[in-house]
């Protein structure tokens, strides 16, 4: 969204691949604090001199090994469309950075994310949930359910729009992706490898 919060996830007990595989479902950032409050401070306090040195979002990569804090590396966050927009507008709020530097960091494709289909956030709040999760692209998506990728082609093929469902999604899957409205997992986060394909699929 671009709120100006501390947005991220990790996972105790193990490494890297097991946040970006997708095949354990990681915990918010914001529960570190309870976990480990003295590094939890440690790491916001890093990220605020890295966002401040940058002068944009930072995507860090950390561990925790017997109880000290490494960061592995840092770089320019990647984000959606409404949150690009939102960020470059705080940050000339800010006065980090001039209106015209602004408005080029806000990419072509970026825009076009601004006019995927998107649920009406009215209807939200009056509509009851069934369940929820979390969302690792932006819009909205709708369709058929099918379990597997050639499900997903043989059924796009038939004119029928799919919204393709899998426990956690594997290279295998990339046809399935390629022709789904969207693609549901019921283990992952918001940085997992497949996650990040979706985004970029747009």
């Amino acid at each position: 969204t671009g709120e100006n919060i501390f947005y991220g996830e990790y996972l105790m007990n193990a490494q890297g691949e097991d946040v970006v595989a997708g095949i354990r479902t990681p915990e918010k950032i914001s529960t570190l604090e309870k976990e480990n409050k003295k590094v939890y401070d440690q790491l916001v306090k890093i990220k605020n001199n890295l966002e401040k040195h940058y002068k944009d979002m930072q995507d860090m990569e950390f561990t925790v090994q017997e109880g000290e804090l490494f960061i592995l590396q840092t770089r320019s966050g990647k984000r959606t469309g409404q949150a690009a927009v939102k960020c470059a507008v705080d940050m000339v709020n800010e006065r980090l950075i001039k209106k015209e530097e602004a408005v080029m960091r806000v990419t072509p494709d970026q825009i076009d994310q601004l006019l995927h289909p998107m649920i009406d956030p009215k209807v939200i709040k009056t509509t009851k949930a069934l369940t929820k999760g979390l969302n690792a692209s932006p819009g909205a998506a709708c369709g058929q359910i099918v379990y597997t990728a050639d499900e997903a082609d043989q059924w796009v093929k038939e004119g029928k729009k799919v919204v393709l469902v899998r426990k956690e999604t594997s290279p295998e899957d990339i046809t399935g992706m390629v022709v789904a409205e969207g693609i549901l997992t019921s283990t992952g986060g918001m940085t997992s490898h497949a996650a990040v394909v979706a985004r970029g699929m747009g």
